[in-house]
């Protein structure tokens, strides 16, 4: 196995290397980066009043040449893009992120000061899912066919239908002092006056702040994670063995918990160490928009948008790390979870 982890961890190498590249030469050579912004913004100025773009702008002149230079090299675009990617890849090897050139800041700040918001939505989600979902695929499972198995595919799958957004949007209608019950909050991650409550005071608040954003992004993610679990016991309890564990007098219980339920479970588990890590980090924009909540999704997009390219290629280079090597732990997960696997006999 440890073979099987170097070359691993060496084929991240080349991965990382060209998704970068590619993401470079896509947001390098794009119109309207952080100079066209910032020379158009200038110019705006300059139309109400001169004083504001601290003389940078000259009337039908427009920007001076030698200011349009110094603005090229504030951004690093004075040199040759092969230059600039180059620094840009010897600054990541250490995390060196750069500052932003939207919020002033650096982007390792930037980001931590989003994490709370991503982590409350990504870890929540992800324990309810698991919680919820494999118990019920397993109830599904037993009683296949019955008017319970029927009615909670019916209402999971209505709710894998409805989009997140959308389901957000009619909860606050509903009880964010819409049309109709005003009770849970329209925005926030925590209340206007949470430092001035108890420990007590600050967990009820932050949970009933979080009751419709998490229950939005968490709808939609049950039929999936439910219909796998259904699947896989029902292709377990399908097979010779249970039946010949059966004929031999065990309790149902004991069958199912004691040999389904551990190579039923294998495909479920195997991809608990990709959800477990990516829930940090992963941000919804939409979820994030409605509810008012400043996290990961949002932050994305605006530095898109506003073409913040060392947000843009920090983060990313950061979280394809992340993505790699979850990718590598859920592999690892199944010799973890079933002595039957092994990465030996790989060349």
């Amino acid at each position: 196995m440890g073979w099987y982890i170097c070359k691993r961890i060496l084929l991240m190498i080349p991965t990382l290397f060209g998704v970068m590249l590619i993401t470079f030469i896509v947001t390098q050579f794009v119109p309207g980066g952080p100079v066209e912004r910032m020379i158009a913004q200038l110019s705006g100025y300059g139309a109400t009043g001169e004083a504001a773009a601290g003389g940078l702008y000259q009337g039908s002149e427009g920007i001076d040449p030698e200011r349009i230079e110094q603005l090229k090299k504030l951004y690093g675009f004075d040199q040759p893009p092969l230059t600039r990617f180059a620094e840009m890849m010897r600054r990541y090897l250490v995390f060196d992120f750069g500052q932003s050139y939207y919020h002033h800041m650096s982007v390792a700040q930037l980001v931590i000061s989003k994490m709370p918001v991503s982590m409350s939505l990504g870890l929540w989600t992800f324990v309810i899912v698991y919680s919820v979902c494999i118990p019920l695929g397993i109830a599904k499972a037993v009683r296949d066919g019955s008017t319970f198995d029927v009615l909670t595919s019916t209402a999971i799958l209505v709710g894998y239908a409805i989009p997140g957004f959308v389901l957000g949007i009619v909860l606050l209608v509903l009880f964010g002092g819409g049309s109709f019950w005003n009770i849970f909050p329209l925005r926030g991650l925590v209340s206007d006056n949470w430092y001035e409550l108890s420990l007590i005071g600050k967990i009820l608040d932050y949970l009933w702040h979080m009751v419709l954003p998490i229950t939005a992004s968490t709808v939609g993610s049950l039929a999936v994670m439910t219909l796998l679990t259904k699947n896989s016991f029902l292709e377990e309890i399908r097979k010779q063995y249970v039946i010949t564990a059966r004929a031999k007098g065990l309790e149902e219980g004991r069958v199912l918990y004691k040999h389904v339920f551990r190579n039923a479970i294998i495909p479920i588990i195997t991809g608990f160490p990709g959800s477990f890590i990516t829930a940090f980090f992963t941000g919804s924009l939409l979820i994030e928009t409605i509810f008012s909540l400043d996290g990961m999704g949002l932050l994305a997009y605006e530095s898109v948008m506003n073409r913040d390219y060392p947000v843009v290629l920090g983060t990313l280079y950061f979280f394809t790390i992340i993505g790699l090597i979850s990718r590598l732990l859920s592999d690892l997960s199944y010799v973890l979870v079933d002595p039957r696997i092994g990465f030996e006999g790989r060349s």
